[in-house]
C-alpha cells in the first residue's frame, strides 16, 4: 500500500487574482512601458516553481531575480522560450559563463565586473547581456557619476561582446513621501547619465528605475520598463501607496483594486478541555482565567509562524477570529476556540487569508510580528507546498 502524506500546512495561490492584479497595473503603466515580473525570494514567498507558470500564463514574459540560482529557477520552471529573466543582484564571475551561455541578462555595477563579463563573453565568442546600474543616491551599487563616461565607452568599444540591454538605477524609500525630494535628485541623475549614453552610444538606451513603489506613486517616472513585485502579488508597498492610489483617482472610499495571489492553511490537530486556573502549553506564560476549549494547530515558528505571536498571535477557524494561547511551540500553536460552536478535529485553519467574511492579511500578520509584509512572505519556507487554484 502507498504512502500519501501531507503537510501539516499548505499554500494556495490563486491564479485568477494574479491576472486581476497584473490587468491593474497594465492599466497604471503609461504607454509601452514594459512590466517586469519580479521574483526574486522564492517569489515573495509564493514560490518561484508555482509562479512561473501561473505569470506566463497571465502574459509576462520578463522576470528580474537577485541571483544566478534564481535566473536558474527561472528557466527550469518557465515554459516560455522567448521568456528573459534578469538577474538584479548577485553573479559570481564563475557564473558569468552559464548566464551568457544561456542569455541571463545581468546587472554590472562595478569595472572589476564589466571586465569579467567582457573577458568570459570574449573566450566564450558569445555575447553578454548586460545592464549598467548607475549610482543616483540609493548609495549601494552602482557606477559613480565619474566613471560613466569611461564605462559607457569601455561597453561601446566591446561591443562584440557586451550588448546593452538597458540602463537602471534604484529609486530609494518611494513607498514614502518623506523621500520625494531624494528620489527627485536621483532622478536628474538618471537623467543626466541616459543623456551621457545616449551621446556616446547615439541612441538612447532601454532604461527603468521603479519597483512598485515608485511606479504607483510616480508615474513621470517609469521610463521603458518598471520592476514590479510586492504589488503583483497583490499588496501594496506600504499604506502611503495606497493612499495615493486613493487620491489620484479622486476615490473617498473604494474597493482594494489588488487583490491576494497567497493563502496559507492548516487544520485543526486536537481538541481539549482546560480548567480555570491551569497553565496552558511551556511554563507559565498563559494561564487559563476561566474554562476554555483549545485546539491545537500543526504550525510554529518553524514554518513562519514566530514566537512573538505567543498570545497575541490570532488565526481564523469557521469564520471566527481564534486567539493564540501559550507560547508559539517549533511545530505547534494552542488556540482558544471556546466561543467557536460545532469545531471538530480536521476543520480548517486559515493563518493569512478570507475564510467566511473575516481576512487575515499579510499587512495585519505583520503588524502582529512587527515585520514587513516583504518579511513575513519570504520567511514562509519553501517546503511548505504550493497549490495553484482558481
Amino acid at each position: 500500500m502507498k504512502n500519501h502524506f501531507l503537510q501539516p500546512s499548505c499554500i494556495e495561490l490563486d491564479r485568477s487574482a494574479l491576472r486581476h492584479n497584473l490587468q491593474f497595473l497594465r492599466k497604471k503603466a503609461r504607454n509601452g512601458v514594459r512590466i517586469s515580473s519580479v521574483i526574486k525570494g522564492n517569489a515573495y514567498g509564493h514560490g518561484i516553481s508555482s509562479f512561473m507558470p501561473m505569470a506566463e500564463a497571465a502574459g509576462m514574459d520578463h522576470f528580474s531575480v537577485f541571483s544566478a540560482n534564481e535566473a536558474d529557477a527561472v528557466i527550469r520552471f518557465g515554459q516560455n522560450p522567448e521568456t528573459i529573466v534578469m538577474i538584479m543582484g548577485m553573479i559570481r564571475d564563475i557564473e558569468m559563463e552559464w548566464a551568457i551561455e544561456n542569455g541571463v541578462e545581468f546587472y554590472l555595477f562595478e569595472h572589476q565586473r564589466l571586465e569579467a563579463a567582457f573577458q568570459t563573453a570574449r573566450k566564450m565568442r558569445k555575447q553578454a547581456k548586460i545592464h549598467l546600474q548607475i549610482e543616483t543616491g540609493m548609495n549601494r551599487t552602482g557606477f559613480d557619476e565619474p566613471e560613466w563616461k569611461a564605462v559607457f565607452e569601455y561597453v561601446k568599444k566591446g561591443s562584440t561582446h557586451l550588448s546593452l540591454r538597458g540602463i537602471c538605477t534604484h529609486f530609494a524609500g518611494a513607498e514614502s513621501i518623506a523621500n520625494f525630494y531624494r528620489i527627485q535628485r536621483q532622478n536628474e541623475q538618471l537623467q543626466k547619465a541616459v543623456k551621457l549614453a545616449t551621446k556616446i552610444f547615439g541612441v538612447r538606451p532601454l532604461v527603468h528605475a521603479s519597483s512598485s513603489a515608485a511606479f504607483l506613486t510616480h508615474s513621470d517616472k517609469h521610463y521603458d520598463m518598471v520592476r514590479i513585485g510586492i504589488a503583483q502579488y497583490g499588496f501594496w508597498p506600504s499604506m502611503e501607496t495606497y493612499m495615493h492610489h486613493l487620491k489620484t483617482e479622486k476615490l473617498k472610499e473604494a474597493e482594494d483594486p489588488l487583490k491576494r495571489v497567497l493563502t496559507w492553511k492548516s487544520e485543526v490537530m486536537s481538541l481539549k478541555k482546560v480548567e480555570s486556573g491551569d497553565f496552558i502549553g511551556y511554563g507559565n506564560v498563559y494561564l487559563a482565567g476561566k474554562d476554555m476549549t483549545i485546539a491545537t494547530v500543526p504550525i510554529g515558528y518553524t514554518h513562519g509562524f514566530g514566537r512573538n505571536l505567543t498570545n497575541t498571535g490570532y488565526v481564523l477557524v469557521n469564520g471566527v477570529r481564534a486567539g493564540v494561547v501559550g507560547l508559539v511551540n517549533m511545530n505547534m500553536i494552542t488556540i482558544n476556540v471556546s466561543d467557536i460552536p460545532d469545531i471538530k478535529k480536521g476543520d480548517e485553519v486559515v493563518m493569512i487569508g478570507r475564510q467566511g467574511e473575516d481576512e487575515i492579511t499579510v499587512a495585519s500578520f505583520g503588524e502582529m510580528t512587527n515585520n514587513l509584509n516583504y518579511e513575513v512572505l519570504t520567511r514562509l519556507p519553501s517546503t511548505i507546498p504550493r497549490t495553484v487554484v482558481g
